[in-house]
C-alpha cells in the first residue's frame, strides 16, 4: 500500500508540476502577446502631450489615467513594458552565451583554465550587481547599448558556475570516456554529449535571467542614468511619479509599478516551473 500511495503521490506531484508548467507558460505567452500587440496600435499618438486632459484619474477613456502632461499612462507603461522586455530579453541572451562560454572553457581547457573561470565568477559576484552595472553601464556611454552591455558582463556569473558544474560531471562520464576511447576527437564530445546535455539548463537560465535583467534595467534607469527622460521607460516613468505622489497622483506609480511586477513574476515562476519539472531535485521539493 505504502508503494502504491508513494506512486499516486509522485504522479500527483508530475501532473501539479506539468499543469502548473502549463500555466506559467501561457500567462507569459499572453502578456508578452498583448504588450506587443498594445505597442504597435498605440504607436506614438497615446504619447503626444494634451494639456486639457492633464491630471486625470482611472477612468474607462484612460484606464491608468493620464500625468501632468495629459499624457496617456496605459500608452506610457506598454512602451515602457516593451523597452524593459527587448532590454531584457538581450541581456540576458548575452549572459546566458557568456555563461554558456564560461562553463565549457573551464570543463575543456584544463585545471589552469578552470581555475582563472572559477577566479572570474567568485570577483564577479563579490561586486553587487547593481554597483557593477552602473560603473560599466557609465563607461560604456549610458543609453540602451550601456545598460545592455553592463547586464550581459553582470549577470552570467551564477548560471555560468551551474554550467561549469554540470560540463564537469558530463565530461567525467564512462560514456565520454567511451566516446574517447572510440578517437572522437574534443570538439565531437562537445557537440554530441554536453551541448544536448546542457541546453535544459542554459533555457532555464535564461528565462530566470530575465526577471533580474528586467529589475536591474528598471532600477538604473529610475536612478537616471539609463535611456533619455523623453523615452517612456518604466524606471524614468516611477522616478518621475514620484515628485507627484504627495499630491494624490497614486495612478502615476501603482499601475506602472504593478505592470512591472507582474511581467518580472510571470517570467520568474515559469522558470522555476520548468526548472522543478525537469530537475529531480526540486521536483522533490
Amino acid at each position: 500500500m505504502s508503494a502504491v500511495r508513494s506512486l499516486t503521490r509522485g504522479r500527483g506531484r508530475r501532473l501539479t508540476g506539468r499543469t502548473r508548467l502549463l500555466i506559467s507558460a501561457a500567462t507569459t505567452g499572453l502578456l508578452l502577446v498583448g504588450i506587443i500587440l498594445c505597442s504597435l496600435f498605440i504607436g506614438e499618438q497615446g504619447l503626444s502631450v494634451k494639456l486639457e486632459l492633464r491630471d486625470l484619474p482611472p477612468s474607462l477613456q484612460h484606464l491608468f489615467g493620464t500625468d501632468w502632461l495629459g499624457r496617456d499612462m496605459f500608452s506610457r507603461t506598454v512602451q515602457g513594458l516593451t523597452l524593459s522586455v527587448a532590454v531584457g530579453l538581450a541581456g540576458a541572451a548575452g549572459s546566458t552565451v557568456i555563461a554558456m562560454m564560461m562553463g565549457l572553457a573551464a570543463a575543456f581547457l584544463g585545471r589552469m583554465v578552470d581555475r582563472v573561470v572559477t577566479w572570474l565568477i567568485d570577483a564577479t559576484l563579490s561586486v553587487p550587481h547593481l554597483v557593477m552595472l552602473i560603473l560599466i553601464a557609465f563607461v560604456s556611454g549610458g543609453g540602451i547599448q550601456g545598460i545592455m552591455i553592463g547586464i550581459v558582463f553582470t549577470h552570467w556569473p551564477s548560471l555560468a558556475r551551474v554550467i561549469r558544474a554540470e560540463a564537469l560531471s558530463v565530461v567525467t562520464a564512462d560514456y565520454v570516456a567511451v566516446s574517447r576511447g572510440f578517437g572522437r576527437t574534443r570538439w565531437w564530445i562537445m557537440r554530441h554529449h554536453l551541448v544536448p546535455h546542457l541546453l535544459p539548463q542554459l533555457f532555464i537560465g535564461f528565462l530566470l535571467l530575465f526577471p533580474h535583467a528586467v529589475l536591474h534595467e528598471a532600477a538604473i534607469t529610475f536612478l537616471g542614468l539609463g535611456f533619455s527622460p523623453h523615452q517612456p521607460a518604466i524606471g524614468i516613468i516611477l522616478s518621475e511619479s514620484m515628485r507627484y505622489l504627495s499630491s494624490g497622483m497614486w495612478w502615476l506609480a501603482v499601475f506602472p509599478g504593478l505592470a512591472l511586477l507582474v511581467t518580472v513574476r510571470a517570467f520568474d515562476m515559469l522558470g522555476h516551473s520548468l526548472q522543478r519539472l525537469i530537475d529531480p531535485k526540486h521536483s522533490r521539493t
